[in-house]
């Protein structure tokens, strides 16, 4: 943050001088873009030496299984076939007697 508004400050410090003077057709073009390629580099360096953006993990584990030391009793996983919209897909299935 401190780095940004340094660069704004200078930006701003670049082109009130340059607002201040007066214009003369003697001079063309030199000042605009000398004035906007400082601008443009300090601005451009505050960007490139910023933190990148953290994406979160895109990756859905699901909750943790409710029992710690093997299959819960008289219970057991099969295959079930199920309509999702588009076609006929295949999940695992805890069966309890």
């Amino acid at each position: 943050m401190k780095k940004t508004m340094t660069a704004l400050l200078a930006v701003a410090a670049v082109a009130s001088s340059i607002a201040v003077t007066p214009a003369h057709a003697q001079r063309g073009w030199g000042p605009g873009v000398a004035a906007g390629l400082i601008g443009g580099a300090i601005v451009g360096g505050a960007i490139a030496s910023s933190r990148p953006y953290a994406y979160p993990d895109p990756y859905y584990y699901g909750p943790p299984p409710a029992y710690v030391g093997g299959p819960v009793p008289g219970c057991y996983w099969r295959q079930q076939r199920f309509w999702d919209g588009y076609g006929w897909n295949v999940r695992p299935v805890q069966v309890c007697n």
